[in-house]
Order: C-alpha cells, then sequence, then structure tokens
C-alpha cells in the first residue's frame, strides 16, 4: 500500500514503513518554545531536577510573544530565559530579532524531511517547506529536550486541491480563508493536510506559508506542501537539501478525505468574530468602522506581504480615525523593507512601525484594543477576547484588504492590481 508523505516521514525517522493511526516512538529534528511557553518548560524541569538537555543544538527559543518587556515580571521572565539559554547553550533569538515562524525558517532552520515540535500551535507554518512540524505543549517539549524523543499517533491525511486562477488582489490569506469557510475550525482535527493542486504551484512562498500558518485553526495536527522549485529557490542559500530530505506521496496512498477548492472567482476574504472559520467576502462587510489595524505578524510578516500592502498606500494618507501598526516578521524583513523604499511609504502614510512581537495579536502588548474597538489584522486568530477587551471585534483579512481598509477607516474591498 502506498504512503502519504507523513507517513514516509516518519517511516524515515524510525526506520519501518507505519501508516496513519499507528503509535510511534520519534527522534526529532529540532524543538523550539518561545517566551509564551518556555517558562513553563524550565519550571518543569527544574521540579523533576533534569540537568541535562539531550541536544542543545536542536533546541530553539525565541523570546517573541512579550518582546521587548511591556512590565517588570515580563522583563524577569525573559531574563530567566536568556540565563537558561545560556547555560544550557540553547539558541535565544532575543528581543527584535523577529516572530518564531518568520525567523526560524529565514535562518535555514527548517528543511523538508524533518520532524519538528514546538511549543506554539502555529508551528505548522514550517510545512511550507514540506517539514512535517507539529504543535506540543510545554510538559511535551521538557521531554523531547531531555530525550530527544517523543511519542506520536501517525495522523491521517487530508488531501486538499487548490485549482483555478486567482485575481491579483487574492493572496494566500484569502484561500486559506476560503477553505477554512469549508472545512471549518475542527474539519482536520489531529489529522495533517496535504495542499496541492496547480494554483499551489502558482504562488510565492510567502503565501505558502501564511496557508500553512492557518491550518493550526482548522485543527490540523500539521499541514505539508510538497517541495518544489519555489522550495528550492528559497532554501537555496539558507541550508542544503539532500534527494533523501523529499518525500511526495505515492499515487495510492491513501487518504481520509478529498477536497477541491476552485479560485477561479474567489473575491477578497474576511474572517469575521469570534471564528476564523465565519468568513464572508469583504464586500458583504464594506462600511463597517476600524479603529486600528495590523498588518503583519507571523501569518503575513514577510517582505512579498508588505510589498502588498505598499502598493495601495503609496503617496497616499491613512484615514486620521484609523491606527495602522506594521509589525515585521524579522529584524532582516524590516532592514529589506527600508532597502526597497517600503518602510518610507508605509511610515509617510501613517503606519507605526513596531518592533517583531506577536504583542497585539495576543492582547498583551504594543496595541492591545479597548472597550468596543474595532481591529483588522492580518494575524490568525480572532477570538472573543484575545486582541484586548472582551467588547472589541477583531476581523481576519489579507495585507491588501488591509492597507486599502486603512485609507478609509473602514471595511473597504481591495481593488485588483495590474
Amino acid at each position: 500500500m502506498g504512503q502519504t508523505i507523513v507517513e514516509k516521514i516518519f517511516t524515515n525517522k524510525i526506520g519501518k514503513r507505519v501508516f496513519a493511526n499507528d503509535m510511534v516512538w520519534s527522534n526529532v529534528d529540532l524543538m523550539m518554545g518561545t517566551d509564551g511557553t518556555v517558562p513553563m518548560t524550565i519550571s518543569i524541569l527544574e521540579k523533576n531536577n533534569i540537568n541535562t538537555i539531550s541536544d542543545s543544538a536542536k533546541v530553539v527559543f525565541v523570546n517573541d510573544h512579550f518582546s521587548p518587556a511591556k512590565d517588570i515580571v515580563n522583563a524577569n521572565t525573559l531574563s530567566c530565559i536568556k540565563k537558561f539559554a545560556n547555560e544550557y547553550k540553547v539558541r535565544l533569538f532575543d528581543a527584535g530579532e523577529g516572530i518564531c515562524h518568520v525567523l526560524i525558517p529565514d535562518k535555514g532552520l527548517i528543511k523538508p524531511g524533518m520532524l519538528v515540535v514546538g511549543a506554539d500551535s502555529h508551528v505548522c507554518t514550517y510545512g511550507a517547506l514540506g517539514a512535517l512540524s507539529i504543535g506540543i505543549g510545554s510538559s511535551d517539549l521538557a521531554f523531547a529536550m531531555s530525550t530527544g524523543k517523543l511519542w506520536f499517533r501517525v495522523p491521517e491525511t487530508i488531501k486538499i486541491n487548490v485549482y483555478g486562477k486567482k485575481q491579483t488582489n487574492i493572496s494566500g490569506k484569502d484561500i486559506v480563508l476560503a477553505i477554512l469557510k469549508k472545512v471549518g475550525v475542527a474539519g482536520a482535527s489531529y489529522s495533517v493536510i496535504e495542499l496541492v493542486g496547480e494554483a499551489m504551484t502558482g504562488l510565492n512562498i510567502a503565501d505558502r506559508f501564511s496557508m500553512c500558518n492557518m491550518a493550526a485553526e482548522m485543527g490540523a495536527k500539521g499541514v505539508i506542501i510538497p517541495y518544489d522549485e519555489i522550495v528550492a529557490q528559497y532554501l537555496k542559500d539558507k541550508v542544503q537539501v539532500e534527494q533523501e530530505d523529499v518525500f511526495y506521496a505515492d499515487k495510492d496512498a491513501k487518504y481520509s478525505k478529498c477536497i477541491d477548492i476552485c479560485i477561479d472567482d474567489l473575491q477578497p476574504q474576511i474572517a469575521c468574530p469570534y471564528a476564523p472559520d465565519n468568513v464572508h467576502n469583504v464586500n458583504d462587510m464594506e462600511g463597517l468602522k476600524i479603529d486600528q489595524i495590523v498588518i503583519g505578524l507571523c501569518t503575513n510578516g514577510r517582505l512579498e506581504d508588505f510589498r502588498r500592502a505598499s502598493r495601495y498606500l503609496k503617496k497616499k494618507k491613512i484615514n486620521e480615525n484609523v491606527r495602522l501598526l506594521i509589525i515585521p516578521g524579522s529584524r532582516e524583513v524590516l532592514i529589506q523593507m527600508i532597502k526597497e523604499g517600503i518602510a518610507e511609504i508605509l511610515v509617510e502614510a501613517g503606519g507605526i512601525i513596531c518592533p517583531s512581537t506577536c504583542g497585539p495579536c495576543v492582547g498583551g502588548h504594543m496595541g492591545v484594543l479597548g472597550e468596543n474597538e474595532v481591529g483588522l489584522y492580518t494575524s490568525s486568530r480572532n477570538f472573543l477576547g484575545r486582541c484586548g477587551d472582551k467588547t472589541a471585534n477583531v476581523y481576519l483579512c489579507s495585507p491588501d484588504t488591509a492597507a486599502y481598509s486603512a485609507l478609509f477607516g473602514y471595511i473597504k474591498e481591495p481593488h485588483s492590481q495590474k
């Protein structure tokens, strides 16, 4: 019987053929955590008198959720993480270096065929590079760090075939919101999504990262886009990819479900409160007043995302009643934005460039919403009370919709670009 990509990755790791629902112990290739999860991991290790790390070269910490520190308690937490990283020689990306799910792939730490675990639900983002990346909790991270292994139930795979030709005002974010509308927030629970189809091959790497990032909102254990020339070009100067790293599904592989998504007539999409699958066409929500817009974060904080946004804002000013926060996914992204003149366009339009942080997405700092405020975000979640006060409402959209709406101060469908 043929195998899916995820079945082949696990087979490669443990040295025997496995299939969906098999229980396995496996070595992992990379373990990551953030300042939102690592403190508990450290506490668990200390309480159990575990003072060794199996392979510190396979562990990465990123201080991005509440960084730069928002208060004294948070400052002490970041200091604790830094002390632990120094003591155990764990690689730490500190304040301002980047948001984990942009930074880690850009640093060449991910390649096809890897088995990655991370104490952050959006670690599935790395599936854009053909890796299997699975979200875990702080206790599992502690176990993995100390042993180098974890147990898994090999997930079933859902194949999603994306076909058709998109309009220029449609990005990967619009496509994944359309998928969410069809699949639902629990429609892929404990499954791996395999994104294939002619439309996928035409998407740039930023669109692919964005789509994989939001697989978590479908309940997916992970997501994989098969390795191709787009991935090869992205990884070219970052990491060496060998033939044995690359896996493709067999023609007779067994899928739990197959879904077709046509994007020929897809219009800009928007997720309304309080769930990422409460998706509508943007024009259905036109005219809704906005208080704050956020472009960036781990879902849409790549250079290509800001290039898209800048097309709408060049030589224009945002509405005086709206705040526009720009959050690059990493320092390198910001540097390139400066070099290309994108940062200047966004600042002159009225945008505020913030450090690379998850702050406003998690309602932690750097743009928390107040009572009855409305946010239009390029992030991944809009749950009740997540981004600030419980009376605040957050709508999720593409960089195009966010940037264009900033000009009006209310939700507005972006026009196609030539």
